[in-house]
């Protein structure tokens, strides 16, 4: 061991004061010194200290700079090369990986003789390593500061060796004063020197000594070069959990002792630094108790609880060290080294609240932020708007998922379970602006929607009337109708929406029910945009006067449909009026950056679609002028929700208030699969082919088309298996009404007898080796399987809801009486659940039951029903997933690349 060292120690240690540690006399030889950190770090040590790096090594880059605005620093392949070159240093500082730190210690060593201090930053150095570390520089007299450390810095000599203590501006926080400093975590050391200037100290030496199982410079020799330090009338120190550096100390200063990690008590492996791990009697409670006893104090000091002595002060949380300082301080008679520089409130420069009314002492105020950050906060706080990163969007979505073990899927973070419990308004409203409107803008949003579906003499009723005599199905009927809707047609609101937001984008509006005086945005209207507005002469729209009457009785008030009013003189356009509704409800949203730019705009568009969809699903016999369905105008955008006359369109009738909420429930059951499903695939790859990353470009409704070209009878038709396989059940039965518990019906013979058959049925199928026999429609699922007795709880929750609601349905009973005598029958080894798409059929077929079973609608029309409901509840999520894909997605980001595809398992018989 080296024997001419300093002090009382029976180790060497060569620094007898803190003011020695980083002095204008230091210069340094940077290892890997253009590594990926040190490229960032030394340059800015190199500055602070006005030059004191004299070269670097990185093996193989021998002759290259490291430019930094004091000159460039040469790069040599080794220790030995750049000495040869005529350097001379007495500091090393090490960014090598840890299985690289051993032998650059040593090389530093062996080729420099003069060599005194070596920082090493690297963290986690294996604790062999660090032991032969350690005997090389205690051999040689050299002290060693690290491993795991942001190495050291001197505020008054404006010097800092190795790490990033101070950040990229350590002039602002390494200010000179009395205190010293010694921290095991490198970044609070910069942030405790911050924190005291909130209360007038500044700092000598900082110290952080890294928090590996090996502690080369540690608390007791900070100590004794403390002690040797006349600038130091104080210090400051952090400690972790683990270890005995501070145990059995004597302090001659008054210091605030900082220990953290109670948390850390219980842990088994280390969790962040590899040295804070405790073991017998060295963890955060028994370091309390140490320093507490080194200050006479016999509590930890809080701001209620300010426990002090002259000796110092033990807190447990960095934001009290500044007045526990102070306190100590002022115990000894001292005052603080200037003037207060800040404070500790809390500055945001941004600030949210998501919607939520908070109380005044919650509800944060942002304040400026400091240079440069305020004009870049300023440049993000004038982009309206969310902006979504691109990415390939393949069987993603960044819209809907699926659990794969509940099987319960989400909509904008949203279960469809709750999603069950709101009307179909809703959740369409919902599935674009990723929110619930209030109870205004529901209104206005059935208004908007109901709008449209008076389409009598239309082209797109035209459409879908020949595409359903041609013998087609439901989504083939419905896409032949929205081909109609492009953006021709829908040109004048899209343009009005356009126009709007860039009148309003900057105004200060909040919310589109806002208290506003627009009036000097109306004197920037331009003639074109007026026109645009107004109603042309002998424009078609009836609807334009009645929808300006309804929207005028209802309680609350639109801003944007006030100013397109206004601007129109008082006859706007019926594209004006939607595109302002559509602007009400979508303005919060956008401000919130829920929804961009480029949605906001796109939503008249979508509304179009739905009001088709709805309005197009009966044929034009069901179609005349001013009336749906034998309904009024008047009555339907005036009274109705738009699940009402989605339900009129389906069955013939106004609903029941319980019809309307087992349709809303069944609508929110279907919205979405995830993005696997292939209704889902076939949006989103619409919106692939059209090219996202242009968003104009991309046509809405081929979206749809490509949600219903990839529905039909196997995805989307196939509920009505189970509606038949009830109806044959159910028809010889007489039952009249569904919703009636007194029914008469004797469920469990029902149900025996067809599981009596399915037995004897199965026994013979599988007798002929048939693997391949019918199934009971909605039994089992390949998931909620495998108990005595099991449960989808997607049914389960249904049903809850609607016993909770006093809502009846004797063919979801039977679904449930039919499992069990499955099982009694030994059909089973298990009681099979109810799947949910029992569910969907059994709520469906309940609406059909009464004018089925009167001769008023065929099977055929069922099933279309059938049909057409899911296409209603489908659209809701795959519109979601059109406008996610626009925003998110890229262009041919669905296709499947030809080396991931299957072989062609075809043989011809010719070869």
């Amino acid at each position: 061991m080296h024997k001419n060292g300093v002090g009382d120690f029976s180790y060497y240690v060569g620094v007898n004061s803190l003011a020695d540690i980083a002095t204008k006399d230091d210069t340094v030889c940077v290892l890997n010194i253009v590594g990926g950190e040190s490229r960032t770090v030394t340059p800015i040590s190199h500055e602070f200290s006005g030059g004191n790096i004299v070269f670097g090594t990185s093996p193989g880059r021998s002759g290259q700079k490291l430019e930094t605005k004091l000159g460039d620093i040469p790069v040599y392949n080794s220790v030995k090369e750049g000495m040869a070159a005529g350097h001379t240093f007495n500091t090393g500082v090490v960014y090598l990986p840890p299985s690289g730190v051993k032998d650059g210690v040593s090389e530093l060593v062996k080729h420099n003789p003069d060599l005194k201090k070596i920082i090493v930053l690297t963290e986690k150095v294996s604790a062999r390593d660090a032991a032969v570390m350690r005997a090389v520089c205690q051999t040689n007299g050299i002290d060693l500061f690290g491993g795991n450390c942001l190495g050291v810095a001197d505020a008054w000599n404006h010097v800092r060796l190795g790490g990033a203590l101070g950040g990229s501006k350590p002039e602002e926080s390494l200010v000179k004063g009395s205190v010293a400093l010694f921290s095991n975590s490198g970044n609070f050391t910069t942030t405790i020197a911050v924190y005291l200037l909130t209360q007038g100290w500044g700092t000598t030496t900082s110290v952080s000594s890294g928090k590996d199982v090996y502690i080369h410079y540690a608390l007791p020799e900070f100590l004794h070069a403390l002690n040797n330090d006349d600038r130091s009338k104080a210090a400051v120190v952090y400690v972790e959990p683990g270890g005995y550096y501070e145990h059995g100390l004597t302090f001659t200063k008054p210091t605030v002792a900082c220990i953290v990690g109670r948390w850390k008590a219980k842990l088994t492996k280390a969790c962040g630094h590899a040295g804070s791990l405790a073991g017998t009697g060295d963890d955060a409670l028994a370091k309390e108790k140490w320093f507490m006893d080194y200050f006479d104090v016999d509590d930890i000091y809080t701001p209620d609880n300010p426990v002090a002595s002259k000796k110092g002060a033990v807190v447990t949380n960095i934001a009290h060290i500044p007045e526990a300082l102070t306190k100590v301080m002022e115990l000894n008679g001292a005052k603080s080294d200037f003037l207060p520089k800040g404070d500790l409130s809390l500055k945001c420069w941004f600030a949210g609240d998501a919607g939520v009314t908070l109380p005044d002492d919650l509800n944060v105020q942002t304040v400026q932020a400091v240079t440069p950050y305020d004009d870049q906060i300023e440049a993000v706080s004038r982009q309206t708007g969310a902006q979504f990163p691109r990415q390939t969007l393949k069987d993603l979505s960044g819209v809907s998922m699926m659990d794969p073990k509940t099987q319960v899927s989400r909509i904008n973070n949203i279960s469809i379970l709750d999603a069950s419990k709101k009307s179909f308004e809703e959740n369409l409203v919902m599935s674009l602006l990723k929110t619930y409107p209030d109870e205004y803008g529901k209104e206005i949003a059935n208004i908007a929607l109901n709008a449209y579906v008076f389409v009598n003499g239309s082209p797109e009723l035209m459409a879908s009337d020949a595409s359903r005599e041609a013998g087609n199905s439901p989504n083939t009927v419905l896409s032949a109708a929205v081909s109609i809707i492009g953006k021709k047609a829908v040109s004048d609101s899209v343009e009005t929406s356009t126009h709007l937001l860039g009148l309003f984008e900057h105004s200060g509006l909040l919310t589109g029910t806002d208290a506003f005086d627009f009036t000097s945005i109306l004197g920037n209207v331009t003639d074109t945009q007026k026109a645009l507005f107004t109603a042309k002469e002998g424009e078609c729209c009836d609807g334009a006067e009645l929808v300006m009457e309804k929207l005028g009785a209802l309680s609350g008030k639109s801003v944007f449909v006030d100013f397109v009013t206004r601007a129109a003189g008082g006859k706007p356009s019926c594209g004006a009026l939607l595109a302002a509704i559509w602007m009400t409800l979508g303005w919060e949203p956008l401000l919130r950056k829920r929804i961009s730019k480029v949605t906001l705009t796109a939503l008249p568009w979508y509304s179009r679609l739905f009001s088709t969809m709805v309005g197009c699903s009966v044929p034009a016999s069901k179609h005349d002028k001013g009336t749906f369905c034998g309904e009024s105008a008047t009555d339907i955008i005036g009274k109705w929700s738009f699940a009402e006359t989605a339900f009129l369109a389906l069955i013939g009738r106004k609903p029941t208030e319980s019809e309307i909420f087992e349709f809303g429930s069944l609508l929110g059951l279907i919205i979405t699969n995830g993005p696997g499903t292939i209704s889902a695939q076939g949006s989103k790859g619409a919106v692939s082919a059209d090219g996202p990353e242009d968003p104009t470009r991309v046509q809405i409704n081929k979206g749809f088309i490509g949600f219903m070209t990839h529905t039909g009878f196997a995805h989307g038709g196939n509920g009505y298996e189970a509606i038949e396989f009830l109806i044959e059940r159910f028809k010889p039965s007489g039952l009249k009404d569904p919703a009636d518990t007194a029914h008469g019906i004797d469920l469990k013979a029902i149900a025996n007898e067809y599981a009596s058959y399915y037995a004897a049925y199965k026994a013979d199928q599988k007798a002929i080796g048939n693997i391949g026999y019918k199934k009971i429609p909605c039994v089992n699922h390949p998931i909620f399987k495998g108990k005595p007795v099991n449960y989808d709880p997607r049914e389960r929750f249904v049903s809850e809801l609607f016993e909770e609601k006093g809502i009846n349905n004797i063919f979801l009973d039977f679904y449930r009486t039919l499992v069990k005598s499955l099982y009694d029958n030994k059909v089973s080894k298990e009681v099979y659940c109810v799947n949910v798409d029992a569910v969907i059929a059994v709520i469906l077929l309940k609406m059909v039951w009464k004018p089925f079973m009167g001769d008023l609608i065929s099977e055929k029309e069922v099933e279309s029903a059938g049909f057409t409901t899911f296409l209603f509840g489908r659209m809701i999520g795959c519109a979601a997933e059109i406008d996610d894909h626009i925003n998110r997605g890229r262009n041919m980001d669905t296709r499947t690349p030809a080396s991931k595809c299957g072989r062609n398992l075809y043989k011809n018989p010719l070869n």
